[in-house]
C-alpha cells in the first residue's frame, strides 16, 4: 500500500488516526490503544512511513493488530499456548560439560529459577542434555496461572520475549521488573555466544539472531510501554 496520509496524531479514545481516519487492524477494528505511551510509539511507525507501507518495519502495530484480532478473541487459547514453555523451559537444560560452560550457565539461569521459586512458590527440576523431562505439575500451574491472568495486549508483548528466548520464566521476570532486557538477552542467547566463540561466527547464524533480536526488542517495547 502507498503511503496516502500527510498527518498522524491519536485522539482522545488513544486511537490513531491518518489525516483524522482511524488505522484499522486487518480485522477492521479501529486500532485503540490500552496506553499514552503505546500509542505514541505506534503512532511513530505510521509517521516513519516512507512512500509504501513494510509491515515488517511496524513490528508495534503488528502486535497491537493481534492483540485486537486474534488473542482478544480467543485470549484463554493463546495463553496456553505460552503457559506450555513452562514444561520444557530453556532453563531448565544445562550441559553436561565442559565444566566452563556448566559454571557459565548456572551463573546466568540460576538467579532467574531463584525469583521464580521465591515468586510463585515452585520446585524446577534441572535436566542434563536434552532429552525432555516434566516439571512438577504444580510448577506448571502456577507458571500458568501467571500467564493465563494478563490481558490480551499484555500476551501479544509476552508472545516474542518467551518464544524468541524460550525462557517462560525469563519473559515472566523481565515483565514483572526483576531482570533488563539485556541481561535476558544474554542468558538466552549464552549458548549461541559460547558456540561462536569458540567455533566462530557463522553468517547466517548471525543474521538469524539479529532478527530474532529484532522481533525481541519489539516485545520489550510493547510491554513497557502498557
Amino acid at each position: 500500500m502507498r503511503r496516502f496520509w500527510r498527518e498522524v496524531a491519536v485522539d482522545a479514545e488513544r486511537v490513531v488516526r491518518l489525516d483524522d481516519r482511524p488505522v484499522r487492524t486487518p480485522g477492521r477494528v479501529a486500532l485503540a490503544l490500552p496506553s499514552a505511551a503505546l500509542a505514541a510509539l505506534i503512532a511513530d511507525e505510521w509517521r516513519a512511513v516512507g512512500e509504501t507501507l513494510d509491515p515488517r518495519a511496524m513490528p508495534l502495530t503488528g502486535l497491537a493488530n493481534a492483540a485486537i484480532d486474534r488473542i482478544a478473541p480467543a485470549r484463554e487459547g493463546f495463553a496456553a499456548g505460552l503457559a506450555r514453555y513452562a514444561e520444557s523451559d530453556l532453563l531448565c537444560y544445562r550441559a553436561d560439560a565442559p565444566a566452563a560452560l556448566i559454571a557459565r550457565q548456572a551463573a546466568a539461569w540460576d538467579p532467574l529459577l531463584a525469583w521464580a521459586r521465591e515468586r510463585y512458590d515452585v520446585h524446577f527440576e534441572l535436566i542434563t542434555g536434552v532429552m525432555h523431562r516434566a516439571q512438577p505439575a504444580a510448577t506448571v500451574a502456577r507458571l500458568s496461572e501467571a500467564v493465563t491472568s494478563r490481558d490480551p495486549f499484555a500476551l501479544a508483548g509476552l508472545s516474542p520475549i518467551v518464544t524468541v528466548t524460550g525462557t517462560l520464566v525469563g519473559a515472566l521476570a523481565l515483565a514483572e521488573g526483576a531482570v533488563s532486557a539485556d541481561a535476558l538477552w544474554d542468558a538466552a542467547t549464552l549458548d549461541e555466544r559460547w558456540q561462536a566463540e569458540h567455533w566462530g561466527e557463522d553468517p547466517l547464524a548471525v543474521a538469524a539472531t539479529e532478527a530474532r533480536r529484532r522481533d525481541y526488542d519489539a516485545g520489550v517495547a510493547f510491554l513497557a510501554a502498557l
